[in-house]
């Protein structure tokens, strides 16, 4: 090997060996750094994502809990709904039983006032109707000879009954 050769042979290495030290520095000082600067953003997004997934999940939580909360009230307030109906119920049929026995009542006493009152008035018709066929009968029965001695009579016993 001649010493052209050498040289070339040696330059080549020597120039390897410079382009890979200038790549290795290159390396280290411009795609490293960027690289790091990347994965250090990436792993504060991941970070950020799992804060915001925490709080998310912590939210859940409280929002679960409330739901409980507001489904126990519902519960709650329908039970309270059915008691108050049960009572307004009652109390509405109680009300409704008492205003029954009141107008019963009332009722057997306009049935009683009106049953005396049809008493009364059947006893009236009954007297106007004897009256009338004694009346009818007297006239029948009675001429005017037995007139004249029942009016005697009569005056008669007013007569005895004034003196007494």
């Amino acid at each position: 090997m001649s010493f052209y050769e050498a040289l070339a042979f040696w330059s080549q290495i020597v120039s390897f060996f410079l382009f890979a030290g200038i790549f290795v520095w290159a390396w280290m000082k411009f795609f490293v750094p960027a690289i790091g600067a990347a994965q250090k953003a990436s792993n504060e997004r991941i970070a950020a994502a799992e804060r915001h997934r925490d709080e998310m999940q912590a939210a859940l939580a409280v929002l679960r809990q409330q739901i409980e909360g507001a489904k126990r009230d519902a519960d709650a307030l329908r039970d309270r709904a059915a008691e108050l109906a049960k009572h307004e119920t009652q109390k509405t049929l109680a009300e409704a039983a008492s205003a029954g026995e009141r107008a019963v009542r009332n009722a057997e006493g306009e049935l009683a006032r009106a049953r005396a009152a049809a008493q009364t008035r059947f006893r009236d018709r009954l007297a106007e109707r004897a009256l009338e066929l004694a009346k009818q009968q007297a006239q029948s029965r009675v001429d005017a000879s037995t007139n004249a001695k029942l009016v005697g009579d009569f005056v008669a016993s007013l007569d005895r009954g004034a003196r007494n």
